[in-house]
């Protein structure tokens, strides 16, 4: 695959230094996820997967709204993007996400609502600016939030949770970070500043010791200690014979920077 910005109708795409960059782009609809947008991050997502090369995805959006979820209105007129049919949902983007196994971190300079929840709560990281708010409003108009349970429980409380999709009201992006929702809540220089260097500090990282690690992470989180911790002492010990443990250990020892390549 070769990523190509003009294929692209709803997203800003671009990769450098091992990073994919992808923006929301559909500010005058508040980025919500219509069917072309969820065809072209499925694509995106699957090509990351794929790709060597792709060791971090950045995902930010256009605009003052993050994303408000998914697209209820019809999306007739809207411009086709050059991408083969990944015949998808929100569903399935939760899960890539949640099943790539490599870094993404999330900027957030807007609003998010509803179904956008999935995307923060499948990040691996998530910051937000400090004047944002976060809301799950399904509920007032007679609806659940049923999808977003799946990956806000695994990242806040029990009782955070419920409150949030139970009552629909929103909360500012400092209860945000307090929960657990966002790693921190941030004023505009300090986010770019912040997810600058997450995004690059993650970059120089060993990808492959990486991928396995959140493939780990991943595996172990539904099963009972005694069958995670031995899991994970198979996991170690394969890891420590890799060629990234032996560059690493090596590259420590001369007292240089390891090569990942």
């Amino acid at each position: 695959m070769q990523i190509d910005n003009s294929d692209f109708a709803t997203l800003l795409v671009s990769e450098t230094n091992h990073i994919l960059s992808i923006s929301l782009n559909r500010p005058e609809k508040k980025n919500a996820i219509n069917t072309v947008m969820t065809n072209e991050l499925l694509y995106l997502l699957d090509y990351a997967k794929q790709s060597s090369s792709v060791r971090v995805i950045e995902l930010s959006a256009c605009g003052d709204v993050f994303c408000a979820g998914g697209d209820l209105r019809s999306m007739s007129g809207e411009s086709e993007s050059n991408l083969p049919d990944m015949k998808g949902s929100l569903a399935d983007i939760a899960i890539k996400l949640n099943e790539l196994c490599k870094p993404v971190v999330t900027r957030i300079e807007g609003n998010v609502y509803a179904g956008a929840l999935l995307l923060v709560c499948n990040s691996t990281h998530a910051y937000a600016l400090d004047s944002v708010s976060f809301c799950a409003p399904e509920i007032k108009r007679g609806i659940w939030p049923f999808m977003v349970m799946a990956g806000l429980f695994r990242v806040v409380s029990k009782r955070d949770g419920l409150d949030l999709i139970m009552r629909g009201e929103p909360i500012d992006a400092q209860e945000a970070a307090r929960i657990g929702l966002v790693n921190g809540a941030l004023n505009s220089v300090a986010l770019k500043e912040k997810t600058s260097n997450v995004i690059s500090d993650l970059a120089k990282l060993p990808p492959k010791t990486m991928t396995r690690g959140l493939q780990a992470f991943n595996q172990q989180e539904t099963m009972s200690f005694s069958e995670a911790i031995k899991f994970l002492e198979k996991e170690i010990q394969y890891t420590l014979t890799s060629d990234e443990a032996k560059e690493g250990i090596s590259a420590f020892l001369e007292k240089r920077d390891p090569n990942w390549e």
